[in-house]
């Protein structure tokens, strides 16, 4: 990463115990943010979540993430990037899968 700038970091006005709060994620776009906002709302925990790209020249995206109960929107965003991360795993296992049993349409193109 560049210039030492955080991954993750957790803008001004969250709440103390973290139940509401925005956080920005560097160098990522609508990609990560449409995928971590469908995992996180999955969760019947979360009340709210929606994601913004402030600016479109910025590789930042801005996620609102706010709770129930007063639990924690932090876990709620690391167990939304761990099921992510699964399910893009499973997405490729089988892909691969597929591929190696060979069950496709394939075109060649003639000249």
């Amino acid at each position: 990463m560049s210039d030492n700038v955080p991954k993750i970091k957790i803008l001004k006005g969250a709440e103390p115990d973290l139940s509401a709060a925005t956080y920005q994620i560097h160098d990522e776009s609508h990609t990560i943010g449409n995928a971590l906002r469908w995992m996180i709302m999955k969760n019947p925990k979360v009340e709210f979540c929606g994601y913004s790209v402030p600016h479109p020249s910025e590789p930042n995206i801005n996620l609102r993430i706010q709770m129930y109960d007063g639990l924690s929107s932090l876990d709620a965003l690391l167990t939304a990037l761990s099921n992510l991360d699964d399910l893009c795993l499973a997405i490729g296992d089988s892909y691969k899968t597929s591929l190696m049993q060979d069950e496709y349409e394939k075109w060649d193109e003639k000249s």
